[in-house]
């Protein structure tokens, strides 16, 4: 299984390609069903793939969290993602997809691990209605293999939210409106329907206007509506974009190439972008600077994502202001 990940520093230079690698797995035999359905989640999230070690119950978890394991003298949840889909296969789950992102590790228990799959993002697609009605919002992205498996990208961000104690209403109690708030327009695209929660929340907070959109080609689509609008009647697209927060890994358009897009188009210039993602590593910052982002958030910190989006906003008041 080491094998399976190896390589995986050099696949970082995958990111702002709107390419990506998905490790994929299985759960077991969906009792509901009878299929054995495939999952995937991106290389990039996963530090290595071993055979579960001991767990040790802990108490006061949520009841898809089995407990703790040590590994390397951390102690890290171990998560049965079939219990949390709710797939109640009866099957022996004895490997641990050990993953890393935001700042947080956690294990996965899972049935098998099956191979590394390269795509483009473009192959990502919107899940349909009636599979996020079915999986309960859980998937974020699907695609369809060769031999006509269908993959389903899990919905990571929600995975964390639902499995730590993360107190987010003191948190977005301690936000401030932002003065001169109804003047600003922010767009965002994340997947995540958490993640997209969140930042609406981080933004009623702030008492700014928002639009909302679940993928990065979505939202470029959105935005192109609005540069039409605003040179048809003569203005500024600035007079109805304040600023573009993106996440990373959507389907269909990464951030990455939304970010690129925006900034090469002279129409958004001096829109500011916000990169807003759970791949908070160095290599990745960089990356985002390199196709012009302004600043980078990582996930499931709302008071410094209102405090970047109120710097930058008020910024662009003092701007218009000089002007």
């Amino acid at each position: 299984m080491s094998d399976l990940l190896k390589n995986i520093d050099a696949r970082t230079r995958l990111a702002g390609t709107n390419k990506l690698e998905i490790l994929l797995f299985t759960l077991g035999v969906d009792a509901r069903t009878g299929r054995r359905e495939t999952f995937g989640i991106n290389v990039f999230k996963v530090r290595e793939v071993m055979r579960t070690p001991t767990i040790t119950a802990a108490p006061e978890m949520p009841s898809s969290v089995q407990g703790m394991v040590s590994l390397r003298g951390e102690l890290v949840p171990v998560v049965d993602l079939a219990s949390y889909v709710g797939i109640g296969a009866d099957c022996t789950r004895d490997i641990m997809i050990v993953t890393e992102y935001n700042g947080h590790t956690q294990g996965f228990l899972v049935e098998n691990v099956d191979t590394i799959l390269r795509l483009d993002w473009s192959q990502m697609r919107v899940p349909p209605g009636m599979l996020v009605a079915k999986m309960g919002g859980l998937v974020t992205a699907v695609t369809e293999l060769a031999d006509n498996r269908l993959v389903m990208m899990l919905d990571v961000e929600r995975v964390l939210s639902e499995t730590t104690h993360y107190d987010d209403d003191l948190a977005f109690r301690e936000i401030a409106r932002l003065p001169g708030a109804d003047a600003h327009t922010v767009y965002f695209a994340d997947d995540s329907s958490v993640a997209r929660r969140q930042i609406s929340r981080t933004l009623d907070a702030l008492g700014v206007r928002q639009v909302g959109a679940v993928n990065g080609r979505q939202a470029w689509d959105e935005l192109g509506k609005v540069a039409a609008h605003a040179l048809a009647h003569g203005r500024s697209v600035k007079d109805f974009v304040s600023l573009v927060l993106t996440d990373v890994e959507m389907p269909e358009m990464d951030g990455y190439i939304l970010t690129r897009h925006i900034k090469s188009d002279s129409r958004f210039s001096g829109v500011p972008v916000i990169m807003h993602s759970s791949l908070s590593g160095r290599s990745n910052q960089q990356l985002g600077r390199s196709v012009g982002v302004d600043e980078y958030v990582s996930k499931f910190e709302p008071q410094r994502l209102a405090q970047t989006i109120g710097r930058l906003l008020s910024s662009g008041d003092v701007d218009a202001a000089r002007n």
